[in-house]
């Protein structure tokens, strides 16, 4: 026997006795005739709805919702195996519809109030976390703290509460705020605030737990806390703490106007669990913002500096890391200023062994250590010495090469002192393009107990540079099929090609050939300085329209 059988059975069993057991059923039931008079009702119904006596019309003693139903089913404009739904008083009934041969309803109730409770409380917390999830996603969308506390305010004026206010750790004596009200836009604001004004926003601002909503009074809180174009008497407040990393990150104020339903014990918790994630957000905002301070003050000192002319000499550099990622490396670059024209000038340029940020420490630890060393600067041999003593003696494994270029100008020419340890040795292109190399030689620095190296002397006349590189130029592959190395030869083409440009044009001109030849490909890091001997006259030509030519 099939369900619908069954009902059709018991309606006519019901309809035809009164006094039948159904009268005894755990559920309410209803009889209502075709014109929508009740024609009995079993002590369940009878309880539920105590005007449903014999004769009385359904609208008189059921809801309008049941009353409906009923001429819907009565007239057959409705589907009786659909349950239909609604409220008496505080409880959820569903009501199941059998009809009878005479036009008669039995109408059974159940009591579905448990199941739409947990149903609501489900869906409510469905679309709780979802908004949690997208308000992880805005807060951490953007790393800048004063960003992070506005997005914070909004998203809680937004959805919970009709106003917020985060208070910020001080900064000094001042408090930095971010205020939203009605889902409006964010200010932001840092003003001097008396913390113990507002109940549980002092311990709040350390890390304790909030104190109840109801602990609160709204009329006692001070201007700070209302945000511009607030409007309306505050009716709930909750104020609760922003947990971060180790240190409280803050705290949020949620405001609701006196007109709509104070915060309940439910919101109050959802409040913390908001309040944390913008913590979280908020202090790995803050801690990013420091890191980065700290890195970009540190990058400041490793970056190769920008080289201008000294004492009548030109200097240009340039660099580019391994990485296009990265600003630092192991190859670098200095100019140390003599204290006047008739001091030398001590030029380096170095390569330590590796890539990244592990040799940039030590490619730092040299520079800083060759600063110290500049009243050497005159011996060569023994300043390196000096430093590979101080590398041995560090926790580095990694060794350096590196070149020295003592520069000092004597009139019109520049008369150099160059010395190799373990490094490529410096060209030079003279003035008609021919290019020849320093005749200097060593060992490299912070691998062996000793070294030694040997001095070349050269003398640069007006317009003739001297280039020190690093062998990430000349060990640079590309080519056809990206396998080739620059190489010397094509290193000693492009220089001689340089011939009589300024130090700024040989550097960008090397640079550009190299990148053209690498084509993309992976590479060590490059390092380039070039040392020129300035033009000191030059003469316009008599019909002013070519070029003049330089003299010395």
């Amino acid at each position: 026997m099939t369900s619908v059988e069954g009902s059709t059975r018991l309606a006519q069993s019901l309809l035809s006795s009164v006094g039948a057991s159904w009268m005894r059923a755990p559920y309410p039931a209803l009889v209502v005739d075709a014109a929508g008079a009740v024609v009995g009702s079993n002590e369940e119904a009878s309880r539920l709805f105590p005007e449903a006596v014999r004769g009385t019309p359904l609208e008189a003693a059921a809801p309008y919702w049941l009353v409906q139903a009923h001429r819907r089913v009565a007239a057959g404009a409705g589907n009786s195996a659909d349950p239909v739904h609604g409220w008496h008083g505080d409880s959820s009934l569903e009501a199941h519809a059998t009809p009878g041969p005479d036009g008669e309803v039995v109408w059974w109730l159940i009591d579905d109030t448990d199941r739409r409770l947990a149903e609501t409380a489900l869906r409510s917390e469905q679309e709780r976390t979802a908004f949690l999830a997208e308000a992880s996603s805005r807060l951490l969308a953007s790393l800048n703290p004063e960003r992070c506390m506005e997005v914070a305010v909004e998203l809680a004026a937004e959805s919970f509460a009709d106003a917020a206010v985060l208070v910020a750790p001080a900064t000094g004596r001042r408090h930095p705020l971010a205020t939203s009200s009605g889902g409006g836009r964010s200010t932001r604001r840092s003003v001097r605030i008396d913390p113990e004004m507002v109940p549980g926003l002092a311990e709040a601002l350390q890390g304790f737990p909030p104190v109840p909503s109801r602990w609160i009074d709204p009329a006692a809180l001070p201007d700070w806390a209302f945000p511009e174009g607030f409007a309306g008497p505050v009716g709930s407040v909750v104020v609760t703490p922003l947990p971060g990393h180790g240190v409280s990150a803050g705290a949020l104020i949620l405001l609701r106007r006196s007109d709509h339903a104070a915060f309940d014990a439910s919101e109050e918790v959802f409040a913390r669990v908001f309040a944390a994630r913008a913590g979280a957000a908020l202090s790995a905002a803050r801690l990013y913002q420091e890191q980065s301070g700290v890195t970009a003050t540190l990058m400041a000192e490793l970056l190769p500096p920008t080289l201008t002319q000294v004492h009548g000499v030109e200097f240009a550099g340039g660099y580019r890391a391994s990485q296009d990622t990265e600003r630092i490396g192991g190859d670098f670059y200095d100019v140390h200023p003599g204290a006047d024209a008739g001091q030398q000038t001590l030029a380096v340029l170095g390569d330590v062994s590796g890539k990244g940020l592990d040799a940039a420490v030590l490619t730092g630890k040299i520079r800083n250590t060759l600063q110290a060393l500049l009243p050497l600067a005159d011996d060569h041999q023994n300043l390196l010495r000096l430093l590979n003593g101080a590398l041995l003696n560090s926790h580095h494994t990694r060794f350096a090469t590196l070149v020295l270029a003592s520069i000092r100008r004597r009139g019109g020419l520049t008369a150099l002192r160059l010395t190799c340890a373990g490094h490529p040795a410096p060209l030079i292109v003279r003035h008609d393009g021919t290019v020849e190399e320093a005749a200097t030689v060593g060992t490299l620095i912070g691998a062996l107990p000793e070294t030694r190296s040997t001095t070349a002397e050269a003398v640069l006349r007006p317009g003739e540079t001297c280039l020190l590189f690093t062998d990430g130029v000349t060990e640079a592959r590309g080519g056809p099929l990206g396998d080739t190395m620059f190489g010397d030869e094509r290193l000693r083409a492009a220089l001689g090609e340089c011939a009589g440009m300024p130090a700024e044009a040989v550097v960008e001109r090397i640079q550009m050939l190299v990148a053209e030849w690498l084509d993309g490909n992976r590479h060590d890091d490059i390092a380039v300085m070039a040392i020129t001997a300035p033009r000191t006259a030059h003469l316009t030509a008599v019909n002013g329209h070519t070029p003049g030519r330089y003299t010395s």
